[in-house]
């Protein structure tokens, strides 16, 4: 990885661009702390610290600390990466947007450009939501007209700006852009949540004590980070071979090749989609301000992070099962949504390809389909002891932070394949290179 950027930057167009995307970072981190005209900043961090419940622990790291601090940046990418998955989602269930989908790069840039306005849409939804429930309770200095209508503008426009620095790296900067503002905003609040962990079980402990503690926090991190690049280095590769065929005087074809099928198919959206559902009861529980009775006060103690694996009250870990099965069904929900094997099967026959020992057509979308259970089944369950891993130590422990294994996940799996995209970049460069020569 150091090698590739080392290489990287003594190629003067791959360097600007990364000085580009180092820049573009930089206007993030900064539109982060600036606040939103109007506004008690101190408002969300009183109220965040006399939450129950970790609900906003995610929101809160993946906007790089932007909603603790209200600033202009308050919501961040979080509306694009939500529209984004819904258009996903929207493209499969409506045939019209599938069409559109297929219809090139034309067909892209429409529902990108409709992604776009949805954005916009979600964006004016959470701010209006935020300004006026927040409003009234002391979020705004002077709850009137001008400042509701400052502070929805301000964050809707700051949403908008984010989400065009991340289209902007992906067109001038080395690519991938939304994600790796999401990683940014994710690794910002890292030294603050290493700090804790390092006060809670190294500093002012005894040597031993000490010691024992910084090699624990360290080897279980370095552990995830290697599960997660493990993950997303498995795929099962399904040989594929090409039958021969005359075209004019020549007999062409005869290839093998291969359908390579990740291991971690649907990648972290079983996860986000999981927590999103599990955390639902939380967020509308503490907008309203009612932490319940009765029987919904047990509810949401069964739906709180911080009761799992807690050995004083061990029956509320029943909540982190029921996030585990969703984890699994959403992983098998979303791989079916995005890979269809009767496509890739008529696919594979119109090419006149097939794969060994399989007949073309049905019965190789039914190999495919069986292939994929398994495969499905072992990632789901990889992405479980990864995210699981973090709430054991935190039950049995008390060691609370922000990050966690979804963090981890998509930090390390944007990582790799922003240093791909470099690769590949510098790949391009030496070929036209070596074809100008």
């Amino acid at each position: 990885m150091l090698t590739t950027l080392k290489n990287a930057f003594k190629i003067k167009d791959i360097r600007s661009k990364i000085l580009f995307t180092l820049a573009m970072v930089v206007v993030v981190r900064l539109g982060s702390q600036l606040p939103v005209p109007g506004v008690n900043r101190n408002y969300f961090a009183q109220w965040f610290a006399a939450q129950t419940g970790d609900a906003f622990n995610f929101f809160d790291a993946i906007t790089g600390g932007s909603f603790l601090n209200m600033s202009i940046f308050a919501l961040n990418i979080s509306p694009y990466i939500t529209s984004s998955i819904i258009m996903q989602l929207l493209t499969i269930a409506i045939p019209f947007l599938e069409e559109m989908q297929k219809d090139g790069e034309d067909g892209r840039k429409k529902i990108a450009s409709l992604t776009r306005y949805v954005t916009v849409i979600l964006s004016l939804i959470q701010a209006t939501a935020m300004t006026i429930g927040f409003g009234n309770q002391g979020l705004l200095v002077k709850y009137n007209a001008l400042n509701v209508i400052t502070c929805i503008a301000a964050l809707v426009a700051g949403a908008m700006f984010v989400m065009w620095i991340g289209e902007t790296i992906t067109e001038k900067g080395i690519g991938n852009g939304i994600s790796i503002v999401l990683v940014i905003n994710i690794i910002s609040r890292l030294p603050q949540d290493l700090s804790q962990l390092f006060k809670q079980f190294v500093i002012g402990k005894a040597p031993a004590t000490a010691i024992l503690g910084a090699v624990v926090i360290l080897a279980v991190i370095i552990l995830m980070v290697v599960l997660v690049i493990i993950l997303n280095a498995g795929v099962r590769k399904i040989p594929v071979q090409y039958a021969k065929k005359m075209q004019g005087r020549k007999m062409v074809g005869g290839q093998t090749s291969n359908i390579p099928l990740k291991i971690n198919t649907a990648g972290v959206i079983p996860v986000i989609f999981a927590m999103s559902i599990m955390q639902t009861p939380l967020i509308i529980s503490s907008f309203v301000g009612n932490s319940g009775t009765g029987v919904w006060a047990e509810i949401l103690n069964y739906l709180n992070q911080q009761n799992w694996c807690d050995p004083k009250q061990i029956k509320y870990s029943a909540g982190l099962v029921v996030y585990m099965l969703l984890v699994i069904f959403f992983a098998y929900f979303y791989t079916s949504v995005t890979f269809n094997p009767m496509l890739v099967a008529d696919n594979l026959k119109k090419q006149g390809g097939f794969i060994p020992g399989i007949r073309p057509g049905k019965p190789t979308t039914e190999y495919l389909n069986k292939v994929l259970k398994y495969i499905i089944f072992i990632g789901a369950v990889g992405l479980l002891i990864i995210c699981v891993l973090p709430f054991v130590f935190s039950g049995v422990f008390n060691a609370n932070v922000s990050f966690g294994g979804t963090s981890l996940i998509i930090i390390v799996s944007v990582v790799l394949e922003t240093v791909k995209q470099l690769e590949s970049q510098m790949l391009v460069r030496n070929y036209k290179g070596f074809l100008n020569d």
